[in-house]
């Protein structure tokens, strides 16, 4: 399966998720495309979300009774103190701007962003096969494995409480779980979805949704 036609699902058929093993709650987030703050205040998850072997994991939107209530103590706070942040309680656009983003990889982008017709959630990145892939930003590794359906071996670095990247279809992994990371930092090796086809797959995600990483990544 090609990993443009993988990934993000629709939650209309999906209510819920049983946590398989490798399965992080951003693993799951992302395999849904839905924002991993939703999941766990659906489910009362608190930091630093520990999920468990064949927990029942709520796709609902809804948040919970507590997550209502925390958000409504946010509103408060913000209306006490609204600097640089937005009515919701999450870091503005100027300050989510802050990312210095780079290339992941230096190859040509042979298969760009789109979510109509063919879908691709992110850009394929021409490469050879075991060139270094680095973190795109400064980050957390909230996941390394081959479970999502598509992705081969795939890196997601979480960025901030709204950004994570992806590096799908790797050779090799060459980081784990909890890892911090410098922007640059080699996480993974590009691999082969078949003949002439050695390339990285790399995704942008802001709360949940895959973005075109052309918006974020600096002209070249």
């Amino acid at each position: 399966m090609p990993v443009r036609a993988a990934g993000e699902r629709s939650t209309g058929a999906a209510k819920h998720h049983v946590v398989r093993k490798g399965d992080t709650l951003y693993s799951v987030a992302f395999r849904y495309g839905l924002d991993y703050k939703l999941i766990a205040e659906a489910n009362n998850i608190d930091p630093p979300y520990t999920i468990y072997l064949n927990q029942k994991l709520a796709l609902a939107k809804t948040k919970s009774r507590r997550a209502v209530q925390a958000t409504k103590l946010r509103q408060k706070t913000v209306t006490r103190k609204s600097a640089g942040v937005t009515k919701n309680g999450r870091l503005s656009k100027s300050q989510s701007a802050k990312i210095n983003w780079r290339w992941p990889v230096d190859g040509v982008v042979v298969n760009g962003f789109t979510l109509s017709g063919k879908v691709n959630k992110g850009v394929d990145i021409r490469g050879r096969l075991g060139e270094s892939v680095g973190s795109a930003a400064d980050g957390v590794v909230v996941y390394a494995g081959s479970g999502l359906r598509g992705y081969g071996k795939l890196v997601i670095v979480k960025h901030s409480d709204r950004f994570l990247s992806a590096y799908g279809h790797n050779q090799a992994i060459l980081v784990k779980e909890g890892d911090k990371v410098k922007s640059g930092q080699v996480v993974a090796e590009i691999g082969s979805s078949g003949p002439n086809h050695e390339m990285l797959h790399f995704e942008i995600r802001k709360n949940g949704k895959p973005e075109d990483p052309l918006i974020y990544l600096p002209s070249r």
